[in-house]
């Protein structure tokens, strides 16, 4: 039985992490290739190392894989966030299709306020 989890999770974890790799091979902005890389990737390296820690069902393996996805759920989506709205400011192009844009009136205060400070 326990082997049947541990394919489940090795298996789908592969898939999802194909899916991040296609993402970032054909999704048309920045953007959407960080979204897609980081959500879809979290949740396939989450899944290979349950497998992992599921496969091994010793302590420190099983102990260091749950320690791993923890801190890649809690790190990645927020590094992908700050490397987001990094570029956004910097000006990096929305793609043709992006119906709204909500960070838009943020920019533009952020911009008014160094116009203040130059003046």
């Amino acid at each position: 039985m326990i082997n049947v989890l541990v394919a489940i999770c090795l298996i789908s974890g592969a898939l999802f992490m194909l899916v991040a790799a296609i993402g970032v091979l054909k999704l048309p902005d920045l953007y959407q290739r960080l979204h897609a890389s980081s959500k879809a990737a979290t949740l396939g390296v989450a899944l290979l190392l349950l497998g992992a820690a599921l496969d091994s069902g010793e302590t420190g393996v099983v102990s260091r894989c749950l320690m791993a996805i923890i801190f890649f759920i809690l790190t990645a989506p927020v590094g992908a966030h700050l490397i987001t709205r990094a570029a956004y400011y910097q000006g990096e192009p929305l793609a043709k299709e992006t119906l709204s844009d909500e960070w838009a009136e943020d920019r533009s205060d952020q911009e008014r306020e160094q116009n203040n400070v130059d003046s």
